[in-house]
């Protein structure tokens, strides 16, 4: 039902044995997350309803609103059929569950305003899809577009249809004003080892509108970050460089609009991306302040679009520098699309821009994808070209993957990632999803393939090809092996970890790995993986493991260690990382959430502390302690130390 400002929607989730329903989550954002490898959206521990709304019933994209029977808040975008599910965007909406005699109910109270929707007179026709997890079955039912040939919740093009929404209000301008206070106190130490401490009070602004239906503009004046969660620690065992994930808000809103290239896969950082959001504002030598920004996003007619432009401050490393974006794609046919970006990054030091096109095309069950892309930098190098074309096909028993792109030697994108520049890549992956008939499994996953890779002279550079077997059972726990055989070349040596130098040359890159991962319905879950392979004529060993809890549902604890033992003729070093977290829901507004982590290859041990509470929709209370120490001198030493509290008070116009 609703009314001229809201949509209400009720949920009765029936349950034979409704002592079993599983709700252990009460925190904001952890009912639902992304898959391990399509990155597609799947529910975590409990038993959830998610709700999914396509406004513009362009079949593409879609608003996904999901909770659990503790009334946790879960909301996500969609982007182009599942390319992308942005589990980091939040918006202005309210949930209440409660268990019942027969399972549980849940009632969602969202503003119209939260869904962006176009100005239709008489009826409007939004796309609308219902998914549910029952958790102790590791069961997911869903309204529409249930199949295992390539559709499920995702398939934006294939929800239902909800009818009967006349004379919708016009939005108007929409205006949100979001303005801050913050005030803070941060310890560093110096060279001579004194710790001396320097306040800090600052406040900022958040403004968000609507100018054209459906198009969203935001403009952030004197940006703040310090309430997101900082990085997990990481040592890099590769020559290339380590990938983090956007955590901030300002990037994150319709941030699917602005991907282009080849996106991150569970094995490894993204080959290529055009456009990366944190370059802006992160430099080589942590934060760049950014003094404004402004971002339009959205739909207008059949055309997806998305500008940007951000100036970041001057620093020690960094001049005044301002970044430039836009995005373009147009809608062809029922669900596909052909699209166009730039990027441009300039300041006293000079510029680089890049510019590409790109589609991706449903034939049925097979979705075909290509890009094409240039750069251009002031002076010599940075001009050079990357294309990509690959084909995707999933069904039940058999599915395949095919792809070949090339990325030039002298390409250049400092508004963007690339791991690894002179490159021709070409890999082709098979599967077989047999159903058998044993006790307690489910299916079993045969994924098999390789890749082979040149530099764009066709001088060889690295190949692997093996298999990967998984057993799912019913209960949800899963085993997995496999085993590659592989080479690669190193045309000149480098210094691994900073420590051991590893010299050019040809080498074995052979390696299997095995793990256990249990199913996260339990009040205790566990995962662990032992790997070993050859590298660069020695071995690398790596054993990891996380064990979980939630022995209640306002509290969750996690685990997590990492243990990396090289030994290669240069030398020879061990990493281990261990990672702690705890996690207290006061209630599905307050909580408190606490990262520990120790590396204690680089001898550091860092804490962050962040207390949120919600004390409106939209708009919260954060205090935020962070933490490192370990120095030259010893571990216990404090490198740097800060507290921040911040308000932010959300008004709507």
């Amino acid at each position: 039902v609703y009314d001229g400002e809201r949509l209400l929607v009720g949920v009765v989730a029936y349950d034979r044995e409704p002592d079993r329903v599983v709700a252990r989550i009460r925190q904001r954002d952890r009912v639902m997350d992304r898959s391990g490898f399509g990155g597609q959206p799947s529910f975590a521990g409990d038993d959830a309803i998610a709700l999914l709304f396509d406004p513009f019933h362009d079949h593409r994209n879609g608003v996904v609103l999901a909770t659990n029977p503790n009334g946790a808040e879960f909301d996500a975008l969609l982007t182009d059929e599942g390319r992308e599910f942005n589990v980091d965007w939040r918006g202005v909406w309210e949930v209440a569950a409660t268990r019942t005699a027969e399972g549980w109910s849940a009632e969602f109270e969202i503003p119209l305003r939260t869904l962006r929707y176009p100005v239709v007179r008489g009826e409007s026709v939004w796309g609308l899809n219902v998914f549910r997890m029952i958790r102790r079955k590791n069961e997911e039912v869903l309204w529409r577009s249930w199949s295992r040939e390539n559709e499920g919740f995702q398939r934006v093009s294939r929800a239902g249809h909800l009818r009967g929404l006349v004379d919708l209000p016009e939005p108007g301008i929409n205006l949100e004003m979001k303005p801050y206070v913050l005030a803070g106190a941060r310890q560093e130490r110096g060279l001579t080892g004194d710790l001396p401490t320097d306040g800090d009070f600052d406040t900022g602004l958040d403004l968000k509108t609507e100018p054209i239906p459906g198009l969203v503009l935001d403009v952030t004046l004197n940006t703040d970050f310090a309430q997101v969660e900082v990085d997990d620690a990481q040592v890099n065992l590769t020559r290339f460089d380590l990938f983090f994930p956007e955590k901030r808000d300002f990037f994150l809103e319709n941030a699917g609009i602005f991907e282009f290239g080849l996106p991150q896969n569970p094995f490894g950082p993204p080959p290529f991306l055009l456009f990366f959001s944190r370059r802006i504002g992160i430099g080589a030598d942590g934060e760049v302040p950014i003094l404004g920004g402004a971002r339009l996003t959205g739909r207008a007619g059949g055309q997806t679009l998305g500008f940007m432009n951000v100036l970041t401050d001057e620093t020690t490393s960094d001049p005044v520098t301002n970044f430039a974006v836009a995005r373009v794609k147009r809608d062809v046919g029922g669900s596909a699309y052909v699209g166009l970006m730039a990027t441009d990054r300039r300041s006293s030091e000079g510029w680089n821009t890049a510019v590409g096109v790109d589609g991706s095309f449903w034939l049925g069950p097979l979705n075909l994808q290509a890009f094409a892309a240039r750069t251009a930098s002031k002076g010599p190098g940075g001009d050079d070209e990357a294309f990509r074309v690959a084909l995707d096909y999933t069904g039940d028993r058999f599915g395949g993957f095919a792809q070949f792109f090339e990325i030039g030697p002298d390409i250049e994108a400092r508004s963007g990632f690339i791991t690894r520049t002179d490159i021709r890549r070409s890999e082709l992956f098979l599967r077989y999803t047999p159903r058998p008939d044993l006790p307690g499994v489910r299916k079993i996953t045969i994924f098999s393939g390789g890749n082979y890779q040149t530099r764009t002279d066709n001088v060889f550079q690295d190949y692997s090809v093996g298999p990967n077997v998984t057993l799912e059972f019913e209960s949800g726990d899963q085993i997995s092996g496999s085993f590659n055989r592989g080479e690669t070349r190193l045309d000149e040596g480098f210094t691994l970890a900073d420590s051991v130098p590893i010299p050019a040359g040809r080498t074995s890159t052979d390696n299997w790995r095995v793990s256990f991962t249990s199913s996260p319905s339990r009040a205790v879950s566990a995962s662990a993986a032992y790997a070993r392979s050859d590298f660069f004529e020695g071995t690398l060993t790596s054993l990891s493991g996380t064990l979980s809890a939630s022995p209640t549902p306002s509290l969750t604890a996690s685990l997590t260690q990492q243990h990396d033992r090289v030994r290669v003729p240069g030398g020879g070093f061990t990493v281990d990382i261990t990672r702690a977290r705890l996690g207290y829901a006061f209630s599905t507004k307050l909580f408190a959430n606490l990262l520990v982590q120790y590396n204690r290859f680089e001898g550091t041990l860092s804490t962050n502390l962040r207390v949120n509470f919600i004390h409106r929709p939209g708009s919260d209370l954060f205090l935020v302690f962070t933490e490192e120490r370990g120095t030259e001198r010893r571990l216990w030493d404090v490198a740097d130390r800060g507290t921040v509290v911040k308000l932010t008070y959300l008004q709507r116009f």
